[in-house]
C-alpha cells in the first residue's frame, strides 16, 4: 500500500457538493468540525461507495494506506488521526485542499514522565506534562504512558527501563529536573540507563531558550538512547517545554524512524 499521495477530492455526502478547500478543527468534546460545523470526517479511496450518509469524506487514490494510524496534510501542517471504518478525527487542525500532499504514519509510542517532588505528593498541579502530551500527540504519537514521580534518580530510571523494556515505547519525553539544585537529577538518572547520548537535542533546546531568557543555557536538558528508544529530558515549566519543544518538532519523528528503522520513514521525510 502506497503511504503518500496527493487528495483527489473532498466531498460533503449529505450535499453531494464537492469542495477545494475545507479547514478543520476539533470541538471542545473531541469531536471533528468542518467549515466551522461538526461533522463527521471520513476517509476513502477513489472508485469506492461511501459507506456514510453524512458527513465531509477526503477522496485519496485506492491504493492509499488505510490501516489505523495517523495522515499528515501538507507535511503534517494539518494531523488527522485514521481510526477503524475509516473514520477521521483532527488531531492538529488547519486547511485541507484537493492537490495537497498526503502522508500516512505509522504512530510513535511515547510516554511522558514528570519529574517532580511537589507534583508527585499533589501539592502542585502538574501543566507540563499534559502541555509534552498534546505537544507528541500532535507530531502523530499515541500516548500510551504517563506518569509522576518525585526528584529521586533510581525511580526515574527505574520507571525509564519499564517503560522501554515492558511497554516497548519508541520516545519517552521527560520535564523537571534539569536545573543546578541538588534535587534536580533527571540527567543522572538518563546517564545511568543509557546506551548513547544525542547531543543534538540539548544543544539546540540551549540554544533556542536563549531566544527568551539570558538564563536559558542553564538548563541541562540532554537526550539518551536506550535499546531502540529515544528519551529526552526537557525543562520543568510549561512555557519551557513548548518553547523547547517547537525547536525539535521538524526533526524528531525522523529521528524516531531512523532509531525504530521504519524503513518507509527513514528516508527522506
Amino acid at each position: 500500500m502506497r503511504s503518500e499521495c496527493k487528495i483527489l477530492g473532498l466531498h460533503n455526502v449529505r450535499t453531494g457538493e464537492w469542495c477545494k478547500l475545507i479547514y478543520v478543527h476539533s470541538n471542545s468534546e473531541g469531536g471533528s468540525c468542518v467549515n466551522g460545523e461538526p461533522c463527521e470526517l471520513s476517509f476513502r479511496g477513489a472508485g469506492s461507495n461511501s459507506p456514510r450518509e453524512n458527513g465531509f469524506e477526503i477522496i485519496v487514490a485506492p491504493d492509499m494506506d488505510s490501516s489505523p494510524g495517523f495522515l499528515a496534510v501538507n507535511s503534517g501542517e494539518t494531523m488527522l488521526r485514521l481510526g477503524e471504518n475509516s473514520h477521521l478525527c483532527v488531531v492538529c487542525p488547519g486547511f485541507i485542499g484537493v492537490s495537497a500532499p498526503l502522508e500516512a504514519r505509522r504512530p510513535i509510542a511515547a510516554g511522558v514522565l514528570t519529574v517532580s517532588d511537589k507534583g508527585s505528593r499533589g501539592d502542585r498541579v502538574d501543566t507540563s506534562g499534559p502541555a509534552l502530551v498534546d505537544l507528541v500527540t500532535a507530531i502523530g504519537s499515541d500516548v500510551k504512558k504517563t506518569a509522576i514521580v518525585p526528584d529521586d534518580r533510581g525511580e526515574i530510571a527505574a520507571t525509564l527501563i519499564e517503560w522501554i523494556e515492558n511497554d516497548r515505547l519508541d520516545l519517552i519525553l521527560t520535564t523537571g529536573g534539569t536545573g543546578l539544585s541538588e534535587r534536580d537529577v533527571t540527567p543522572e538518572a538518563l546517564m545511568d540507563i543509557h546506551d548513547r547520548i544525542v547531543p543534538g537535542f540539548g544543544e539546540i533546546m540551549r540554544s533556542h531558550a536563549m531566544l527568551y531568557t539570558p538564563r536559558g543555557f542553564l538548563s541541562r536538558s540532554v537526550a539518551v538512547v536506550r535499546g531502540h528508544t529515544l528519551i529526552i529530558a526537557f525543562p520543568g515549566s510549561e512555557r519551557a517545554v513548548k518553547q523547547c519543544f517547537e525547536v525539535i518538532a521538524p526533526a524528531l519523528r525522523h529521528g524516531v524512524a531512523t532509531l525504530g528503522g521504519w524503513d518507509s520513514e527513514c528516508g527522506g521525510h
